[in-house]
């Protein structure tokens, strides 16, 4: 049985994971690394700012690592981090139920 800590816990991630482009990054992430453009092209109608501020949040709640490649020009990668793709398969879940027809 879930106690009062656990439907908090839960409930919080679920507000997180619910935010608008957060679980359409977290599925295009789930593909392999992406440099910014790519997911830009992946999730239709978000713009840069947002995608920023979406990929800013991912980093800061560890489910997304940014890497900088030294490179001409430097490139700069997302791609999950262990705990962003132990998520996937919970998002993945919601999103085929949700796509259910009853």
């Amino acid at each position: 049985m879930i106690d009062s800590a656990g439907c908090e816990a839960a409930g919080g991630i679920m507000a997180f994971v619910s935010r608008r482009w957060t679980s359409a990054i977290l599925l295009a992430a789930a593909m392999g690394a992406r440099r910014f453009g790519e997911y830009r092209r992946m999730v239709d109608g978000i713009s840069d700012r947002m995608l920023s501020v979406r990929l800013t949040e991912l980093q800061q709640h560890g489910l997304v690592h940014r890497e900088v490649v030294p490179s001409m020009p430097v490139q700069v990668l997302y791609h999950l981090t262990d705990r962003g793709r132990s998520l996937i398969g919970p998002v993945d879940a919601i999103t085929r139920w949700s796509l259910e027809k009853e």
